[in-house]
């Protein structure tokens, strides 16, 4: 099986300057844990992650003044479409992070997660009749 076919075609992108309870509001709403950040002036993509907002309220910032930007991870580690799941796991593995954002051509077209991974490895329940 491969990304393409395991991976959120919903893909948050929110901007370094949103503060981190705008991002937590975003992903919360969308039902997502991970965001892209993109920012224009160093074109770049990054990502923002639930864990990334705990680790800083953990430390007592402010989630109103706290930004993205300061909490983004920039050295991400990108997957393609056609990387097979096994490829995807192991770079999460090595890497010790939950999320991969997903490039097709130039833009990030999905997100894949440790979860979504799962979903597509573990057996489908079947409900017993009763």
């Amino acid at each position: 099986m491969l990304v393409r076919d395991a991976m959120s075609t919903v893909v948050l992108t929110i901007g370094p300057a949103h503060t981190l309870r705008q991002s937590a509001r975003l992903m919360s709403a969308r039902r997502v844990g991970a965001a892209v950040v993109h920012d224009e002036e160093s074109s770049g993509l990054g990502i923002l992650t639930e864990r990334d907002i705990l680790n800083s309220l953990a430390h007592g910032q402010n989630p109103d003044t706290e930004t993205a930007g300061g909490h983004t991870t920039t050295d991400v580690v990108f997957a393609a479409p056609t990387w097979t799941l096994e490829e995807a796991a192991a770079a999460m593995s090595h890497g010790g992070f939950r999320h991969l954002i997903v490039l097709d051509g130039s833009g990030p077209v999905g997100i894949v997660s440790v979860r979504d991974i799962i979903r597509c490895w573990a057996p489908v329940r079947q409900q017993v009749p009763a």
